[in-house]
């Protein structure tokens, strides 16, 4: 016989197994994949614009009949801002729906709250990227948050300050 007075009973996805494991991601993963997002950023946004005002400054040089790339900086402007909202979307979509950049996807890591929940985009946004920029102004903070991966916990101090880790994915 059930007890009518007893509290309700259900199983929730949402709650995180305190006793389930998670393996840090390495140190030269994270590297890697911060390599791979600042590779990929470049091209994306970048490499258009150097490419186009190359393209336009040799056409400068060239006689006026012979010049048949007038404006190309303009191009290599609008491509670049594509590419940058290219790069914001896929990025957003990948930071919302599992915690990874592009780089992080591609080497199979993620970024999740320390007890094991899934990270905010919020979270991840402001507090590892807005917050993290502001203080990159303070000289020698990126050198010092990056030195933080060192410690036992594999926590840069952006990590620290949004209360997250990087997991194998």
């Amino acid at each position: 016989m059930t007890n009518p007075y007893a509290p309700p009973r259900a199983a929730v996805a949402d709650i995180v197994d305190p006793n389930a494991q998670v393996a840090l991601a390495e140190r030269g993963t994270r590297l890697g994949a911060s390599i791979l997002d600042t590779i990929i950023f470049g091209a994306m946004v970048y490499a258009p614009f150097l490419v186009f005002g190359m393209l336009d400054a040799s056409a400068a040089s060239a006689p006026a009949s012979d010049a048949p790339f007038g404006g190309m900086v303009a191009v290599g402007l609008t491509l670049s801002l594509v590419g940058l909202v290219v790069w914001f979307g896929f990025t957003i979509s990948y930071l919302r729906r599992n915690g990874q950049s592009i780089g992080k996807k591609i080497l199979g890591i993620k970024i999740v709250r320390t007890d094991g929940s899934p990270a905010s985009l919020g979270r991840i946004f402001v507090l590892r990227n807005v917050v993290v920029t502001i203080l990159n102004f303070i000289p020698l903070f990126a050198f010092v948050d990056v030195l933080f991966i060192f410690a036992e916990s594999r926590q840069c101090l952006h990590d620290k300050l949004a209360d997250t880790i990087v997991i194998v994915a």
